[in-house]
């Protein structure tokens, strides 16, 4: 490991981290950010566009509260990094609806108390949004399945099935 010097040492300056132009389609907006090559999906998204919704839990891929949708598949934010996904559409929780609109999903989490502290419920239902896109949730047990990297501390997996099982139904 070498040693960092300073111009009063007569030595090197470190140089900064590079940095570049990322190109990201978010929830239909294009957008231009600078970012080092090393940056997640899950910070570009929260520290440079500052789009909180989508949650850092445990930053390593276990949780599932980072997950948002690229190109309608969902997929751990925390386990990407942004410059991967320039060319992808890439769909957080605010992008699914709004306060005022909420998609079918969202309103059938409040329907059926799918939340309890919250802090999971973006993850869950962009996970939710996912497997339903991908056409591959038939049964409680797929869900369940599917479901099951979307962790929920507060143990409300009872409605949270309820609601998918809800939406799926409908499709």
């Amino acid at each position: 490991m070498s040693e960092q010097t300073t111009p009063a040492s007569g030595g090197a300056v470190a140089a900064p981290p590079p940095v570049g132009t990322v190109r990201l389609t978010i929830n239909g907006t294009a957008h231009e950010v600078q970012l080092a090559p090393w940056t997640t999906l899950l910070d570009a998204l929260r520290e440079y566009l500052h789009l909180t919704g989508t949650k850092k839990g445990c930053d390593h891929g276990q949780c599932g509260a980072c997950t948002v949708l690229v190109n309608g598949t969902r997929i751990n934010s925390c386990l990407t990094l942004a410059v991967m996904h320039e060319d992808d559409d890439i769909t957080t929780i605010e992008g699914l609806g709004s306060e005022d609109n909420l998609s079918a999903l969202q309103q059938a989490f409040v329907d059926h108390d799918a939340f309890q502290c919250g802090y999971c419920t973006p993850g869950q239902i962009c996970s939710a949004q996912g497997l339903i896109n991908e056409g591959k949730a038939h049964s409680e047990h797929d869900i369940r399945e599917m479901m099951s990297g979307n962790l929920c501390r507060c143990g409300a997996y009872v409605g949270i099935l309820a609601a998918v099982q809800e939406v799926v139904n409908k499709k």
